[in-house]
């Protein structure tokens, strides 16, 4: 059977790995970036490159999206010519970003409205895995969607999971992320006694990612500590942001999450102090306070 026509909406970091394995894997793709610079590579190897989110979508049977926050996805969808209104009905619309829920089920009422199946699919993992396609999809949609969507998904992913209906996915990838910045601002202030208390760091660090703290995020944001390269896999600013949509979120389901407020204090110290388009782990740059 012929592949579908796929449009990918945002060239970031995640996005142009994962653009990029749906052009090797031969979908026919049109990309879209707001600078277009990024788009480049793509037609040079083959995609279409749309002037407007609208065009792009208007050229395909899936469309998916990997932006920054609400503010990008409202507009990449919504804006002057947004991609809904060029998707045609029954096209299947695939939301990957980190987003709110109010924004999720907002979006996903208006592609119902169009006539189009929508997903809420964000991924864990970050660079690396987004160009290995080593992703792991977390769903929220209709079975039926996510069966049409899965041939593309699994070129992208090491497994998908369907967590339930709409909003589901971006949930469970809210409270993933506050976690996992829950963890990297403990390493934080874990840094500073160690420091202040002059311990050896290489002796502390390894005490503490080989003992019972030594969870995957303790191990990488030592990793980086120890090499002092915060090359953005996944930019401090963007865990803020998750940090801070999970704190939102976790109240409109009368949930308090006072470790993730106190973890976004120290996110925020390090923004302010230059570290926010650093990868994450630089929130052990912050200064103790």
């Amino acid at each position: 059977m012929a592949k579908p026509t796929v449009a990918f909406l945002g060239l970031g970091l995640m996005g142009s790995g994962m653009a990029d394995r749906l052009l090797a894997a031969g979908f026919p793709l049109t990309v879209y970036n707001r600078n277009r610079e990024k788009c480049i590579p793509f037609e040079t190897a083959g995609a279409h490159v749309a002037g407007t989110p609208r065009e792009a979508a208007s050229r395909a049977r899936i469309v998916f999206s990997m932006v920054a926050d609400d503010i990008a996805s409202r507009n990449i969808w919504l804006g002057e010519n947004g991609a809904l209104a060029g998707a045609a009905p029954d096209s299947l619309l695939i939301e990957c970003s980190t987003l709110s829920g109010e924004w999720i089920h907002e979006l996903a009422t208006k592609a119902t409205e169009r006539g189009c199946k929508f997903l809420d699919a964000p991924v864990t993992g970050s660079k690396p895995q987004a160009a290995a396609g080593e992703l792991l999809f977390l769903v929220g949609g209709s079975a039926e969607a996510l069966d049409e969507a899965q041939p593309v998904l699994s070129v992208l992913s090491r497994n998908t999971v369907h967590l339930g209906p709409t909003g589901s996915g971006s949930l469970m990838k809210l409270i993933n992320n506050f976690l996992c910045g829950v963890q990297a601002a403990s390493m934080a202030e874990a840094l500073a006694m160690i420091d202040n208390g002059k311990l050896d760091r290489g002796k502390a660090l390894s005490i503490l990612t080989s003992g019972a703290p030594g969870s995957g995020i303790v191990k990488r944001v030592s990793e980086k500590i120890v090499s002092q390269d915060f090359t953005p896999n996944f930019a401090l600013r963007w865990m803020a942001k998750d940090i801070l949509y999970s704190i939102k979120e976790a109240a409109s389901h009368k949930t308090s999450l006072q470790t993730a407020a106190a973890a976004l204090s120290i996110f925020q110290r390090a923004i302010s102090e230059g570290h926010g388009d650093e990868d994450f782990s630089a929130v052990t740059k912050a200064s103790a306070k």
